[in-house]
């Protein structure tokens, strides 16, 4: 009777340490690997072709409407820190209103897009969780350069990201005669001192 208890003891102390040992395996060698999968950042490009700037500004006629070209633009980011770098640079001599005297007079006068052609945001920070996919409601924090200066702006972008691809709009107001920009005014029409912008952009993603 006693071989026959010290066996059923025996025999059930082996089985645990066969479980135990058993157990302990099974996470190593189904452990995620972590370190591969983490994404570094995130990089999203501007098509100019899908991509453009619309402006409008008022008076004491009417809302003038126009468009500028994007010449080229970048934006990475670090999904973690939010921190952020790249340019998104505007073509300022593709600007045009409909109107060719007034287009003229708008770039030799108010933007004298000759000597200053281009228009380039630099981005800083990103403020908000980016999604890996679907829709996303951020501000973008960063620098604007224009007319020679550069001016500080928080900007609120919507942005929708899905597999290779992203899309977004970013809606700001520019006070163009508080930056240094000549007064179009006369004595027939006011024009107010700030310009609405809404920056359609559109392009290839890349997670790295």
């Amino acid at each position: 009777m006693k071989l026959s208890r010290w066996k059923s003891t025996g025999v059930s102390s082996l089985a645990a340490c066969s479980l135990a040992a058993i157990l302990s395996a099974a996470p190593a060698a189904s452990r995620p690997q972590a370190v591969e999968s983490a994404v570094q950042g995130v990089s999203l490009s501007l098509d100019p072709a899908q991509s453009k700037l619309h402006w409008t500004v008022d008076s004491t006629l009417h809302m003038v409407h126009g468009t500028f070209n994007i010449k080229n633009g970048s934006l990475r980011f670090d999904p973690e820190t939010g921190k952020a770098s790249g340019e998104i640079v505007v073509l300022v001599t593709s600007g045009e209103s409909g109107n060719s005297s007034r287009d003229e007079r708008m770039h030799k006068e108010v933007l004298q897009s000759a000597k200053y052609p281009d228009a380039i945001f630099k981005p800083s920070q990103i403020e908000g969780h980016v999604s890996r996919t679907g829709a996303s409601d951020v501000k973008l924090h960063g620098t604007l350069s224009l007319h020679g200066s550069n001016h500080d702006l928080v900007i609120p972008v919507h942005a929708e990201l899905a597999n290779d691809q992203w899309k977004g709009t970013a809606k700001f107001e520019v006070p163009y005669i508080q930056w240094g920009l000549k007064d179009p005014s006369n004595f027939l029409l006011k024009v107010k001192p700030t310009v609405n912008v809404e920056l359609e952009m559109s392009g290839p993603l890349r997670l790295l």
